[in-house]
């Protein structure tokens, strides 16, 4: 049985902005972060593939100067948006955790299964 745990309205993101949030995982909490980009939300595990470092600078701030990447504030390590595989930087070729997000009635929601873990 999965459980949908609803994250925040449609209304209050623009394309370009990152926003930082916990969710549930398992036992523990598992911090994420979102990115609006082209009306479509992409979601990662805040966690440096090369370090487990997270990737923000600063709260919320995810994205390059021009805004076309996702930038590790540790390493200077380029993600792409659209996937999270990682173009330039220690970790090249890997790819960053990607979190299922579903919109349902103008609210971003995640499903997590039985024992808590995000699907």
């Amino acid at each position: 049985m999965k459980t949908r745990i609803p994250l925040f309205s449609v209304n209050e993101m623009v394309d370009g902005v990152c926003k930082t949030m916990q969710i549930p995982d398992g036992a523990y909490t598992k911090e994420i972060f979102v990115v609006f980009k082209n009306d479509d939300y992409f979601v990662y595990g805040n966690s440096c593939p090369h370090t487990g470092s997270p990737l923000d600078w600063m709260p919320d701030q995810f994205l390059n100067l021009d805004k076309t990447l996702i930038q590790c504030a540790t390493h200077n390590a380029l993600f792409r948006i659209e996937d999270g595989y990682c173009v330039s930087g220690p970790c090249t070729g890997q790819s960053l955790q990607p979190i299922p997000v579903k919109v349902l009635d103008g609210v971003v929601v995640i499903e997590i299964d039985e024992d808590g873990h995000p699907q």
